[in-house]
């Protein structure tokens, strides 16, 4: 059509005016002209600018590197971006190095800690009562009193609670109450060595650290046991034992006061030791695991 010659002045139309006619832009026209040979000699897409002088490969085994050699833990991308600008004289952009870092899950919450775990063997069930007892603290908010403590005990061979206290304040002499309860329990007293041959296992919360706390369970003869760090399956009957306390006396209600909550952890504490079934027991509550013990204990000394 463009190059149809006009009868009434004998030229071409051209290409602009048929485009401009048909209301089509003329850079269709020669793209369609050149067809496969404009994609054959077009420049592939790639990033704008100076070409980095050294790769991302060769950049991930600088990071990576650097990230073995450090010291420390948990360092960001920007450490590493300025050891290897500063220490290394490699220069490369520090969003260069986040991307890397973060493409390749070096970024550090995505690091596991170094060294070798510390692993318990599974086993935190005795062969006996009153070897070892575990305890923990937990806390409950009131209406009126604000956030209140749950501190307990409990034996690790029948998961019987061998005290519960309830306090505004989560002290070291409060930590201190429940296993108090437990040693009258089993020895009448909490005089010198009352607990004699038993562990009590802890994690480290500063009212167990204490020298108070420390002192005081030595005086009974308690040894203590602390849970490994960060492994709270090392502590897991008391808190196992927590876990429950919430699920069947706390949590779904109300508590108005500390007293409120005093009340319901006590008949809690009855109801679990006499009712609550045990899977290690044979099905067994507490209280009658232990009575099922001493029975036993009592006839083979009679033969």
């Amino acid at each position: 059509m463009s190059c149809t010659t006009s009868l009434d002045i004998g030229k071409p139309y051209g290409i602009k005016r048929v485009c401009w006619i048909w209301g089509q832009p003329r850079s269709s026209f020669y793209s369609a002209r050149l067809g496969c040979q404009l994609e054959k000699d077009r420049i592939p897409a790639g990033k704008r600018g100076p070409k980095a002088l050294i790769g991302d490969l060769e950049l991930l085994g600088m990071v990576k590197a650097d990230l073995d050699a450090s010291p420390f833990q948990g360092e960001g991308h920007r450490k590493v971006w300025a050891r290897l600008r500063i220490r290394d004289g490699v220069r490369v952009g520090r969003k260069r190095v986040l991307r890397i870092m973060r493409e390749n899950n070096l970024l550090s919450p995505s690091r596991g800690r170094r060294g070798s775990a510390i692993l318990h063997d599974g086993q935190i069930v005795t062969q006996a009562p009153n070897v070892m007892w575990g305890t923990d603290g937990a806390r409950v908010f009131t209406v009126t009193d604000g956030w209140v403590w749950i501190f307990s005990v409990v034996d690790h061979w029948n998961a019987e609670c061998m005290g519960s206290h309830v306090c505004k304040h989560g002290t070291r002499f409060a930590a201190l109450e429940p296993i108090s309860q437990g040693v009258m329990a089993i020895a009448g007293s909490v005089g010198p060595d009352a607990g004699r041959g038993l562990a009590l296992r802890m994690d480290h919360g500063t009212q167990y650290l204490s020298d108070h706390f420390l002192k005081q369970i030595k005086y009974w003869g308690v040894s203590p046991s602390f849970a490994f760090v960060e492994q709270p399956q090392t502590n897991g009957v008391a808190e196992r034992f927590n876990k429950t306390l919430k699920e069947q006396a706390i949590y779904g209600r109300i508590f108005h006061s500390l007293e409120d909550v005093r009340q319901a952890v006590g008949e809690f504490v009855e109801r679990y030791n006499d009712q609550w079934l045990v899977e290690k027991n044979g099905f067994k509550s507490p209280h009658q695991a232990r009575r099922d013990w001493q029975a036993a204990g009592k006839m083979l000394t009679a033969a």
